[in-house]
C-alpha cells in the first residue's frame, strides 16, 4: 500500500502551559542518563531512523539511516526529510505525511522505492511518528527488499503458466483492464502514429489463437508431448509478438488462457493492418514444423482478430468479440484468421435472439403464409401455388423463410413450424376450392425439412391434416431439397413412399444443385423435379443466352418426362425465359413475371380470371 496512511486522523490535543515542579538534583541526574540512553540506543540502533522537526527537516540521524541512504548520517542533518524517502511523488502521501507533521494525524506509514548511493534500488517501508512527551516526531524506515522480493516471486507463479511460463489468464485480463484504463495520449491532427512514436494511440488490439485439433496430439501423444508443443508454440508466438514492434511498456503481451488458446495483447494498436500483420505472420510461423524430442509435429491454428478505440470498450466486450471471432475463424475452415466484422456480429446476434423467440413465436401466431403462383407454361393458367411463411417479428418486422427456417431446423422447432404450415396451408386450400366450386381446384406445394420426417411422425400429420381439413391428397405437393431426398433411406425413404403411395405428390427442390443422382432418382416416389433457379438465369434474350444451361435443362426435362415427371422452372423472371422454357417443354413456371408471393385474398382474385402472360 504505496503511500496509504495508517488509521483514522486523531488530532493531538491543544498545548497547555502550566508551571513545571523544580526537579531535584537526583531527578535531575536520572533524566540526564535516560536520555544519554535514549541517545546511544538511537545511534547503535539496526533500524535506520532519524528525528525530524515539526518543518519536516532532520535534526538527527543514525548510523543505520546513513548506511541504508550510503551517505554518513551526520550528512542528513538538516535535510527535508520528505526529500530522502520520496514522501512528495505522490499527493496522497505527501497529505498524510504534512498532516502528521502538523498534529492532526498521529501516524502514517507508506512503502517507497528507494536508490542506494551505489545506484542500485531498495524497497523501505516508511514510518512517521510524533516522538512521546517531545515536539519532534520519528522517521523510521525498515528495507524490505527481501520480502518484495518474495512477494515479487509468488506474484509470478500466480500470474504466469507453468508449461509455457507465458502471462497466464489472470495477468492477461489485469493488463488489459489497466491498458483500457488509460486516456490515449493528445496527438496534433498533422502527426502520423509513425511521428508520435510508441505514445498512447487510444486503440487496442488482440490476436485471440486457438490450435486446430491439439486434443488428437494429448489423444495420440500424451499429455508430455503436447506440453512440449505448447511451450515450443509460446515461444513462436514471443517471436512473432517481439518482431512486430514495441509498445511504451515494451512488447506486446502474449498469453496463454488456458488449454491451447493463446492470445496477444496489442495496446496502442496503430489500426487493423497492423493486427492483420500480425496474425499473418502467425499463422506463418506455426506452420513450419516442430521438432520435439526427435517427434515431428505440424500444427495450424485459427485466430480471431479485433481492433477497435479503447474508449467505451470492456475488457468483457474486447473478448466477446474476439472469441465470436474464433468461431467465424474455425467455422470457415480453421488454419485462418477472421477479422471482427460488426455487421456479420449483429447479425448473429440477431439470429440469437430469433432463435430465443421463435418458438413462443408460433403459438403467439406471428407467423403468416403468402403463395406464389405455379403457372402451366403452356396455356398460363394458374395450377397450384407455393406457401411461403412470413414472420411479423414486433422486433424486426416482416422476416422471409431464409432468416429463420435454418434456425428452426437447428433447434428442432421446425416441427412444431412446419405443422402449422401444412395445417395453414391446407385449410387455406380447401377454403379456395369451396368458394369457387366450379373452378379447377388449385394445389397447394409446402415445403418440409429432413429434420420433420426424423423428428415427427410426418405420414400421421400429412394424414390427419388433410383429414380434418377435406382436402384431397392430389391437392397437396410435398417439396423436399435435393440433397436431402437423394440421400433418402431408411425412416425417410419409407415416409415418401408412404406419402406417394396416399396420392400426395412429392416434388425435389432446387434439383440441379446437390447430388443429381439420376439412376437413383428412378428409384424414389417422386413426381415433381423443380429446376433450381441458377439455371433459369441463363435464359436471357437471345443474344445473351447460355447455350450450355439450355442444353442442360433440355437434357434434364426430357430425362424427367422419360420418368414420367413434371418440371417446374424456378425464377422465371422475363418473357424470353418462359419462351424459351415452352419450347424446351418445361411444364410449369414460378417467378417474378407471373406473380411475387401475395395474400391469399390475391390469389382468389387469380382464380377463375384470363391466364398469366407466359
Amino acid at each position: 500500500m504505496s503511500g496509504t496512511p495508517e488509521g483514522p486522523v486523531h488530532p493531538e490535543p491543544a498545548e497547555t502551559h502550566t508551571a513545571e515542579p523544580a526537579l531535584t538534583e537526583r531527578d535531575a541526574g536520572r533524566r540526564e542518563a535516560e536520555l544519554r540512553d535514549y541517545r546511544a540506543a538511537f545511534r547503535v540502533a539496526r533500524l535506520a531512523m532519524a528525528l525530524v522537526d515539526r518543518d519536516g527537516v532532520v535534526v538527527a540521524a543514525n548510523d543505520s539511516l546513513g548506511a541504508l541512504l550510503g551517505t554518513e548520517a551526520g550528512a542528513l542533518r538538516e535535510q527535508a526529510a520528505a526529500d530522502l524517502v520520496d514522501l512528495a511523488s505522490d499527493g496522497r502521501t505527501w497529505h498524510a505525511y504534512r498532516e502528521v507533521l502538523r498534529g492532526r494525524r498521529s501516524r502514517f506509514r507508506c512503502t517507497r522505492r528507494l536508490k542506494h548511493a551505489d545506484g542500485r534500488s531498495l524497497w523501505a517501508e516508511v514510518t512517521v511518528a510524533p516522538v512521546p512527551g517531545d515536539r519532534r516526531l520519528l522517521l523510521s524506515i525498515a528495507d524490505i527488499s527481501d520480502r518484495r522480493e518474495l512477494q515479487a516471486r509468488l506474484r509470478h507463479l500466480q500470474m504466469h503458466d507453468p508449461v509455457t511460463r507465458l502471462p497466464n489468464r489472470t495477468l492477461f485480463f489485469e493488463r488489459l483492464a489497466a491498458a483500457l484504463e488509460e486516456p490515449a495520449a493528445p496527438r496534433e491532427p498533422h502527426e502520423s502514429y509513425e511521428s508520435y512514436g510508441y505514445g498512447r494511440t487510444g486503440r487496442i488490439g488482440l490476436c485471440y489463437i486457438d490450435l486446430d485439433g491439439f486434443k488428437a496430439v494429448n489423444d495420440t501423444l500424451g499429455h508430455r508431448v503436447g506440453d512440449r508443443l505448447l511451450a515450443a508454440v509460446a515461444g513462436r508466438l514471443t517471436e512473432c509478438a517481439d518482431s512486430d514492434g514495441y509498445t511504451r511498456g515494451g512488447g506486446h503481451l502474449v498469453a496463454r488462457l488456458g488449454g491451447d488458446e493463446f492470445a496477444i495483447l496489442v495496446e496502442d494498436s496503430t489500426g487493423t493492418e497492423q493486427l492483420t500483420d500480425l496474425a499473418r505472420s502467425v499463422l506463418d510461423a506455426l506452420q513450419e514444423p516442430f521438432d520435439l524430442a526427435g517427434q515431428r509435429l505440424s500444427v495450424s491454428a485459427s485466430i480471431g482478430v479485433v481492433e477497435r478505440s479503447g474508449r467505451g470498450t470492456t475488457a468483457t466486450a474486447l473478448m466477446q468479440a474476439a472469441d465470436t471471432t474464433l468461431y467465424w475463424a474455425k467455422a470457415d475452415g480453421k488454419a485462418r484468421w477472421t477479422l471482427f466484422d460488426p455487421e456479420r456480429n449483429a447479425h448473429r446476434m440477431t439470429r440469437q435472439a430469433l432463435s430465443s423467440t421463435l418458438r413462443p413465436a408460433v403459438e403467439d401466431g406471428e407467423f403468416a403464409l403468402e403463395y406464389q403462383p405455379l403457372v402451366d407454361l403452356a396455356d398460363g393458367a394458374v395450377r397450384g401455388v407455393e406457401a411461403l411463411v412470413r414472420w411479423h417479428h414486433p422486433q424486426f418486422g416482416p422476416l422471409p423463410p431464409n432468416r429463420f427456417i435454418g434456425i428452426a431446423e437447428e433447434d428442432g422447432s421446425i416441427v412444431e413450424l412446419g405443422r402449422w404450415i401444412l395445417r395453414t396451408a391446407c385449410r387455406q386450400a380447401r377454403q379456395w376450392q369451396k368458394d369457387h366450386p366450379r373452378e379447377r381446384p388449385l394445389f397447394v406445394s409446402v415445403n418440409v425439412a429432413v429434420r420433420q420426417v426424423w423428428d415427427s411422425d410426418l405420414v400421421a400429420d400429412v394424414a390427419g391434416i388433410l383429414a380434418e381439413t377435406g382436402l384431397a391428397p392430389h391437392l397437396l405437393q410435398l417439396e423436399l431439397t435435393e440433397s436431402a431426398v437423394m440421400g433418402s433411406a431408411g425412416r425417410p425413404l419409407q415416409a415418401l413412399q408412404a406419402l406417394s403411395d396416399m396420392g400426395v405428390r412429392i416434388a425435389i427442390d432446387d434439383f440441379g444443385t446437390g447430388y443429381s443422382n439420376l439412376a437413383y432418382l428412378s428409384r424414389l416416389p417422386v413426381s415433381v423435379l423443380k429446376l433450381d433457379g441458377s439455371f433459369v438465369r441463363g435464359f436471357q434474350d437471345e443474344e445473351h443466352a447460355n447455350a450450355a444451361d439450355e442444353l442442360i435443362v433440355e437434357a434434364l426435362v426430357r430425362l424427367a418426362h422419360r420418368l414420367g415427371l413434371t418440371v417446374t422452372a424456378e425464377c422465371v423472371e422475363t418473357a424470353g425465359q418462359a419462351s424459351r422454357l415452352r419450347r424446351i417443354g418445361c411444364d410449369t413456371g414460378q417467378g417474378w413475371l407471373y406473380s411475387r408471393a401475395v395474400t391469399p385474398e390475391r390469389i382468389a382474385e387469380l382464380i377463375g380470371t384470363e391466364p398469366l402472360p407466359a
